[in-house]
């Protein structure tokens, strides 16, 4: 299954204002100044196109699509793109911003952005996905380049559309640009390790939270909500490493086994039967929600926005949640899961390994030199560990929550970046 970036937050809350509530708290325990605040809170650019393109019916449709780069203070943005209907201006924004924070929680030399196209790809053809690829790049291609702005899959997108980016780019430049882009086919400079690479860092934070909590992998209770790329890397890694997943669930339902689902079994039935766990016999059906409140050790949210809410957060027994997708916690939620002492791994931190290996594939790219598997598994591992080290002893120095923490280690790195470099 090809890497596709965790699901990007549409939540019922305006998703830019969500994001800011947690960077205002964070910012006013940096005791940030104005300048760098206000600096730090708008994006650099936001751009909307129009893109006419003639469908394989002969008719022209223009379809609207955005690129907003939140920040370059760190150095090129980085962000995916994605195709969607429900792609908005607001929500790009927010997502760029998150970019950011999760770029500089892992110490790594991007800025943040976002982009995505109003289209709904599952209607298109591969021909018409292509034109309105290469004609978003044609547009943007005084954006896009590897030292100023690396575009990267989403929702709707994957190595084929990456693979057209950049030799729509390459064109325009009259050279191959492998760097211009992540997520490419391997043939083009793709990088090993990069379809897990979400899922391993979501493990290794897992690993190193329950450590924090003195829970035992062997003796641990696991549920994965979200069985796609992300959720199901991280239940088979987990369970590799002693964890018994309990529950897993995509969009036919929930499965629960208190004796441990076997997850080899469960992706083998998912990839014969269209993608759909529908049926499997190796677990008992409940309903998709039940599977948040089932008394676990560790809950790794990886399927989609805005499922912790204050409807259900005081139902949650786990001990420690793990998200794998992009604001799967409310704004609202977080105070009654620290009040009930639930240890969060925000995800600008736990889903950070996907972001961490596109910089490695960018690296190998700008080197001209392929990695091993293990090379990128042993570095991402590291970097990964080591970020959450340092969320850690943050959230201990100001007594905050670990998401919190994660964006003061994150808004702290950006501002003396800043600060650094001087007024822009």
């Amino acid at each position: 299954m090809a890497y596709i970036e965790p699901a990007p937050i549409k939540d019922k809350e305006n998703p830019f204002e969500s994001m800011m509530s947690r960077f205002d708290i964070a910012a006013k325990c940096l005791g940030l100044d104005d300048e760098v605040y206000n600096v730090l809170k708008s994006p650099v650019k936001q751009v909307i196109v129009n893109l006419p393109i003639t469908m394989d019916d002969g008719s022209v449709q223009v379809f609207e699509g955005y690129r907003v780069i939140h920040s370059n203070i760190l150095g090129p943005s980085k962000g995916g793109i994605r195709y969607d209907m429900d792609v908005h201006l607001d929500e790009v924004k927010a997502l760029a911003a998150w970019m950011t924070w999760k770029c500089a929680v892992v110490d790594i030399p991007y800025g943040g952005a976002k982009g995505g196209i109003i289209c709904n790809p599952r209607n298109m053809s591969p021909g018409e996905i292509e034109r309105l690829t290469r004609a978003y790049t044609g547009a943007l291609v005084e954006i896009f380049g590897p030292d100023r702005d690396i575009p990267a899959p989403d929702m709707g997108t994957g190595p084929r559309e990456m693979a057209w980016l950049m030799d729509e780019y390459s064109r325009a430049q009259g050279m191959t640009v492998n760097a211009v882009v992540t997520g490419k086919p391997l043939v083009l400079g793709g990088s090993l390790g990069r379809t897990e690479a979400t899922g391993r860092g979501g493990m290794i934070t897992a690993l190193a939270a329950m450590e924090k909590l003195k829970i035992n992998p062997y003796h641990a209770k696991v549920a994965v909500q979200g069985f796609g790329n992300v959720g199901s890397w991280a239940a088979t890694l987990l369970e590799e490493r002693g964890a018994s997943v309990v529950a897993v669930s995509d969009i036919s339902g929930a499965y629960y086994n208190d004796s441990g689902i076997d997850i080899n079994k469960a992706i083998e039935y998912r990839n014969a039967n269209n993608g759909s766990l529908e049926g499997f016999k190796g677990a008992e059906k409940i309903a998709g929600d039940d599977l948040l409140t089932l008394n676990l050790d560790v809950l790794v949210p990886a399927a989609k926005e805005d499922v912790i809410t204050v409807h259900n957060a005081d139902q949650i027994k786990a001990k420690l949640i793990v998200e794998g997708a992009n604001g799967p916690t409310s704004a609202k939620a977080d105070a009654l899961l620290n009040d009930k002492g639930i240890m969060a791994v925000p995800d600008i931190l736990a889903n950070a390994g996907g972001v961490t290996v596109s910089y490695f594939e960018w690296v190998q790219n700008r080197l001209g030199y392929k990695w091993t598997a293990d090379r990128v598994s042993r570095r991402s591992d590291r970097i990964m560990k080591d970020a959450f080290n340092n969320v850690f002893k943050t959230s201990q120095e100001y007594n905050v929550s670990l998401r919190i923490a994660a964006y003061i280690v994150a808004i702290d790195k950006v501002a003396k970046t800043y600060k650094f470099r001087g007024r822009f």
